[in-house]
């Protein structure tokens, strides 16, 4: 089973236990989101990757730059350990961490809450690679995958118990979308998925195809 198979069946597992009320609030939220067209707006191949200096689970400043020194990099954005879509995500992209090293590339991922979040994650889910804190969702926005929830869902995830004004650091409202660049070592992106849907994710088999590419 692949990502994207297993990211299907645990929504269409899932999504039923939720009630009615949330259900339709979440797919307001959703369709709003796609209608901006911001994912085609967000740093696509071709271009730059934005430089960006983040602090990993344990405090340690990483920039971008000392990551292209070792090779390639594979830059992947997830909202929080609260998002069990972005749980999945995270242990396929673990389940392949020896393959993107074998490529010369360096995995990272970035995400928008405190480092103690960050490193309970990182325990949890046995991560091999750094866990990046971008608190505020300011590097997001140099990527263009920054958004605001809508007052109607941000309250909805209250109810649900996220606790994202805590783990955000106070900024409850701000999420980078699902999004996940391959970085070449002239600092250019090469490849970039970003979708509006977080409960889909790119496949971990097309950023080895990615990586392939650069020769």
């Amino acid at each position: 089973m692949n990502l994207g198979e297993e990211l299907r069946e645990f929504k269409e597992r899932s999504m039923p236990r939720l009630p009615a009320d949330a259900l339709a609030i979440m797919d307001r939220g959703a369709r709003e989101l796609a209608a901006t067209g911001m994912a085609g707006r967000a740093v696509g191949a071709g271009e730059r990757a934005p430089e960006f200096t983040l602090p990993t689970a344990l405090g340690e400043p990483v920039s971008l730059t000392e990551l292209l020194a070792e090779g390639p990099v594979v830059l992947t954005f997830y909202r929080g350990a609260w998002c069990p879509y972005c749980n999945l995500a995270l242990r396929a992209l673990q389940s392949h961490h020896e393959d993107f090293r074998a490529r010369g590339a360096r995995l990272v991922a970035v995400s928008p809450q405190i480092a103690d979040e960050s490193l309970s994650l990182a325990e949890k889910e046995r991560l091999a690679f750094p866990v990046l804190s971008d608190l505020g969702s300011k590097v997001a926005a140099e990527y263009g995958i920054a958004f605001e929830l809508s007052d109607e869902l941000g309250g909805q995830y209250d109810r649900f118990g996220f606790e994202l004004a805590r783990v955000n650091a106070g900024h409850a409202r701000t999420l980078p979308l699902p999004a996940t660049f391959v970085i070449d070592r002239t600092g250019v992106v090469r490849w970039a998925f970003v979708d509006t849907d977080y409960t889909v994710r790119a496949e971990p088999a097309e950023i080895l195809a990615a990586l392939d590419a650069l020769g």
